[in-house]
């Protein structure tokens, strides 16, 4: 092991649940030897410009300048009269987006993932969030930030949020619903990354950085990447366009969250390989995996619904777990404490109905904008069955964190 790699990252890749095939199906196989040199390596790594302008906030007393950040994020930083420079290096280079980035691309892809309805939600909650509990050294992060207090339903309830307001309608453009959340997420993820790293336990060599640049690249791919593989064997059919348009948003939040160029996808095989990369190094379950990911197993049986609470609570957990199964196996399974053999029976119904829907988005005048309406309102309805009638606040789950780093 090379001293400028921490002790987590493993001498060799590991397989990787319910990613594999579809990888190998697309050609792609393990790291190069460099490209795993460069995935350790980069969990040393955490994100400059927010932990720089986060040091300065501190430095020059929280309650002076959040409100100054605050109106920078919701207004624009030319609304800030006399800016300190610290906030306005920061906000004129992340109000002004990349030449690369193609607005066309970024509408059709927030279309796209409207479309995907709840199915493609549950994709990044049964596979990609839930999978991602087997990556245990993003878990001693997310514990140190009181994750097993709060509970999943609010913890999901925060990402799904974020998720909505990046697709949609010109939710990127600076100043957007998208926009404003990313920054946010940003502006958290360093609040946690120097609370945590200043924790006595955490093991900096053993560990690396907290919220690092291979734990931000899985969790940013698998987030808005992970919905459109696993809605296609739900039946779901995007096109290629759909998919690269789907890897452009991804690169645009990946870019303004704090995710370095070098683990930006260029395309949709692109975004396949840096997660399937990514998981391959990071993934390994410990103590930590069923302590997260059981709480979320049972999750359903408490959510909010107007009628038969208990009786849809239980359909709805055989449901989501019979998602989870299918795609991520049974050895994942019971890494996770969770039934290590559940039918595959919701995914199998699913089928011809998204088969259906998607012929008729494709072939009909009009089809793609009304699935695009019909799944927006699934989605913001799921929302509320997570939470009630609770808004859903990102960062609300860490805010002790901000005032504690």
């Amino acid at each position: 092991m090379k001293p400028t790699i921490p002790g987590r990252h493993p001498a060799s890749p590991r397989k990787v649940p319910g990613l594999r095939p579809f990888a190998l199906l697309m050609g792609i196989g393990a790291p190069s030897a460099r490209q795993w040199d460069a995935l350790g390596e980069a969990l040393l790594v955490g994100d400059e410009p927010m932990d720089r302008l986060v040091e300065w906030m501190y430095a020059d007393g929280m309650d002076r300048t959040r409100p100054l950040f605050e109106r920078a994020l919701a207004e624009g930083i030319a609304a800030v009269p006399d800016a300190p420079e610290p906030l306005r290096e920061f906000f004129v280079r992340y109000e002004t987006p990349p030449d690369w980035v193609d607005w066309d691309k970024i509408r059709r892809a927030e279309r796209v993932f409207r479309i995907g309805g709840t199915d493609g939600l549950y994709i990044a909650r049964d596979v990609s969030l839930l999978g991602g509990y087997l990556a245990s050294g993003f878990n001693k992060t997310l514990v140190r930030t009181g994750a097993l207090e709060k509970g999943p339903a609010k913890r999901f309830a925060e990402t799904l949020q974020w998720a909505l307001d990046v697709t949609s309608d010109d939710g990127m453009r600076p100043g957007g619903l998208g926009y404003r959340s990313t920054i946010r997420v940003r502006l958290i993820h360093a609040f946690v990354r120097r609370h945590v790293a200043a924790q006595p336990d955490w093991d900096h060599a053993e560990w690396g950085v907290p919220i690092n640049q291979t734990d931000m690249a899985a969790t940013l791919v698998g987030a808005l990447i992970s919905p459109f593989v696993g809605a296609m064997p739900m039946g779901i059919v995007p096109t290629r366009a759909d998919l690269d348009a789907g890897a452009h948003l991804t690169r645009y939040v990946g870019w303004l969250i704090g995710v370095r160029e070098e683990w930006l996808p260029n395309g949709f095989r692109d975004s396949v390989r840096i997660l399937y990369h990514c998981m391959c190094a990071i993934t390994n379950p410990d103590e930590t995996t069923p302590q997260l990911a059981m709480p979320m197993g049972d999750d359903p049986l408490g959510w909010h619904y107007r009628n038969f609470p208990a009786l849809r609570g239980r359909i709805a957990r055989a449901q989501h777990l019979s998602i989870a199964s299918a795609f991520l196996g049974p050895k994942a399974m019971r890494h996770l404490g969770l039934p290590a053999h559940m039918p595959p029976w919701y995914p199998l119904l699913r089928i011809p109905v998204n088969l259906t829907r998607s012929g008729a988005a494709l072939l009909l005048p009009g089809g793609t904008d009304r699935a695009a309406a019909r799944g927006r309102r699934d989605q913001e309805a799921f929302l509320r069955t997570l939470i009630g009638d609770q808004e859903a606040v990102i960062g609300a789950s860490v805010r002790h964190v901000s005032h504690a780093a």
